[in-house]
């Protein structure tokens, strides 16, 4: 049996980025992973020939010009500027929150008039500590905004009321007194031309790949490399014997409709709480699609259990510190790397994936 140098444990975007750079190191590399197809969570699924984010809308986005440059060299990006809009019963509003959300809600049209009135709300309100997140949101915001934007939103997230959620999970509300819809401050950002997928099959390009491979399922896994580079659970490759890290999941629902534009933007939220879903994707919109049909996602967050797709670590002080202990055991488990998303029990936007995974491999190969 062939022994590589590295057996990569997940097609994601941080074992793709570190096969493709060990690669050009004259490395060898195994990559393998248990779902059907590479790419991670940024696979595309292609339906009525429209790109379809199957594991939830991904906007690539980046202060870094480096990182921009780096992954310009495996697709060309598209100029999508993500500007979500949230519908509230029957009124709509633009995110972030800015003068174009202020001005529908109030009817005003100054920077001065909208601080004005948050002020106001803020400072009637009264909050001094906040001990919920309720109390946290509201003495960053005000009444209006909360009520509206940020409470049911928050509540289907989490599945518990505004009450019942720790302050910290709202360190900040950012307020845009600017008629600026971009949702992002980063200097670059786009979507690529043609899907994500095309970004991992390049950087995997000349890597051997195995799918539907489970790496706990390998018996011989040991004797594949010299190294592995794990981008699974960490509790999970130690067995849990620590305890187990939550997370939140999300289920989709995907409609192919018989029209040409469902929604008239690629992002929607629904921030009632009587409304199931916490968004509508209509994915056509991140290529500006003319297709004749159109594909819409809903997305429902959801309680992650054993067996669940894991989206969103729980980072609160019971799972960072039980993470700062399994990451005790990875650091004195000699010829494993462990990375990326779950790996580092991190929320990672894609752009910091890459970052970490090009850090990584700095690092292993003394640069």
């Amino acid at each position: 049996m062939k022994k590589y140098d590295y057996l990569i444990v997940g097609a994601g975007l941080f074992g793709a980025t570190f096969a493709y750079e060990a690669k050009k190191r004259g490395k060898s590399c195994l990559v393998i992973d248990k779902r059907d197809h590479i790419g991670g969570n940024i696979y595309c699924e292609s339906v009525e020939g429209i790109n379809v984010h199957k594991y939830g809308a991904h906007i690539f986005h980046t202060s870094s010009k480096e990182i921009w440059e780096y992954v310009n060299t495996f697709a060309e990006f598209n100029n999508y500027i993500n500007a979500p809009v949230a519908i509230y019963k029957d009124e709509l509003y633009n995110l972030p929150f800015n003068m174009n959300t202020f001005s529908k809600m109030w009817g005003i049209k100054t920077p001065s008039e909208a601080r004005t009135i948050i002020d106001a709300q803020i400072k009637e309100l009264n909050i001094t500590e906040p001990k919920n997140l309720e109390e946290q949101a509201l003495s960053l915001v005000g009444t209006d905004v909360y009520e509206k934007l940020i409470k049911g939103y928050t509540e289907k997230q989490w599945q518990r009321d505004c009450r019942d959620l720790p302050s910290f999970i709202i360190k900040r509300l950012p307020l845009r007194f600017t008629y600026d819809n971009n949702y992002f401050n980063d200097r670059y950002q786009g979507i690529p031309i043609g899907g994500y997928n095309q970004i991992i099959e390049k950087m995997l390009d000349g890597v051997d790949v195995w799918l539907s491979t489970d790496f706990f399922e390998l018996e011989n896994r040991e004797e594949l490399a010299q190294k592995i580079v794990f981008t699974g659970q960490i509790d999970r490759y130690f067995d849990y014997k620590l305890g187990i890290l939550e997370y939140r999941s999300v289920r989709f629902e995907n409609e192919v409709l018989d029209c040409e534009n469902y929604q008239g933007n690629a992002v929607v939220n629904y921030t009632e709480r009587e409304v199931p879903y916490t968004r509508v994707i209509e994915h056509k919109h991140f290529e500006f699609g003319k297709q004749p049909k159109t594909v819409i996602s809903r997305e429902y967050s959801s309680e992650w259990k054993m067996g669940d797709e894991p989206y969103y670590p729980v980072n609160n002080d019971r799972n960072n510190s039980l993470y700062e202990e399994y990451k005790a055991l990875a650091d004195n488990t000699p010829n494993v790397i462990f990375g990326g998303r779950l790996g580092q029990y991190k929320y990672y936007d894609m752009d910091k994936v890459i970052i970490s995974a090009l850090d990584t491999v700095k690092k292993e190969f003394n640069e």
